[in-house]
């Protein structure tokens, strides 16, 4: 039983589970507006699909980015001891892994609707391909907010079977926060990519630069904020939940700078995943309640 425990254990710290609070926040915003419209209603069987589809997509994209990153993360002391290269799982499970959670995804999208098993093939290409994106593109941190973006829509096409602009507003707002807070997480790598030939913001400028256009992409999610307020004619409730996720952005831009990158991982982590989960609460009580 302690062997099958601690192997649990490895694969939930093999995808980062904690970090779905970056993506299961927005992805419940897009199921809700989806719900909420005419037409539709809360469907306790959509909403558990939605919530299995996110679940195997982020395993699958989770358990593939360590797959393909096992050579470069042995080199770097600070990922070492993830669990392929500590040797907790070895390459040929993390793949089963991936696979199977994978196959799973496809099948919950396609019991969704037809446009979901669709669009599933090239989500998964979105999510699984990001990882080999630092080896030609300082891009990489776009594609993972592209990745994670895809969950409001997502969420929403799942309810509905089709697309709208509100939820595509809100997937703009998380492509360009995580891509931001991405870059900054990427802060303390950046003599290992130069070193390794891998691509980053932070490693082909300056880190004053890098912090820089983190700091403009973070201000247009600020902008898109406002306009997915007005767009969907959001209550109290929203503006609350909004005001706190700004002052998070702007607390994360305060206490990362380029001569001191102590309190990334506080930046990154800590800051970033109460302000997600704190906004994507607002907007679903706001849909709920107002």
């Amino acid at each position: 039983m302690k062997k099958l425990f601690d192997r649990t254990q490895h694969y939930f710290s093999l995808v980062k589970f904690s970090h779905t609070v970056f993506a299961m926040p927005f992805a419940l915003a897009g199921y809700f507006i989806g719900a909420t419209q005419p037409g539709y209603g809360f469907s306790l069987k959509t909403f558990l699909l939605v919530l299995a589809c996110m679940v195997f997509a982020r395993s699958a994209a989770m358990g593939f980015n360590r797959w393909a990153d096992v050579r470069f993360d042995s080199l770097n002391p600070r990922t070492a001891v993830r669990e392929i290269p500590a040797g907790k799982i070895t390459p040929r499970q993390a793949m089963i892994f991936v696979i199977v959670s994978s196959l799973f995804f496809i099948v919950s999208a396609g019991l969704l609707n037809r446009l979901t098993l669709f669009l599933s093939p090239v989500a998964l290409l979105v999510i699984l391909g990001y990882s080999y994106t630092k080896r030609f593109t300082p891009l990489c941190h776009l594609v993972l907010g592209l990745g994670l973006s895809l969950a409001p829509i997502g969420a929403y096409i799942a309810v509905t079977g089709s697309f709208a602009l509100l939820p595509l507003i809100y997937s703009v707002i998380v492509l360009t926060w995580v891509s931001g807070f991405d870059i900054i997480y990427s802060l303390q790598d950046d003599e290992f990519d130069r070193e390794t030939g891998l691509y980053s913001i932070p490693a082909v400028m300056s880190r004053g630069k890098a912090l820089g256009i983190s700091a403009a992409l973070h201000l247009i999610t600020v902008v898109m904020v406002a306009v997915a307020g007005i767009s969907g004619s959001a209550g109290y409730i929203y503006w609350t939940g909004a005001a706190v996720f700004i002052v998070m952005l702007v607390y994360q831009h305060l206490i990362v700078r380029p001569d001191d990158l102590s309190r990334v991982n506080m930046a990154f982590g800590t800051t970033n995943g109460i302000a997600g989960v704190i906004f994507g609460l607002a907007v679903v009580l706001d849909l709920l309640l107002l």
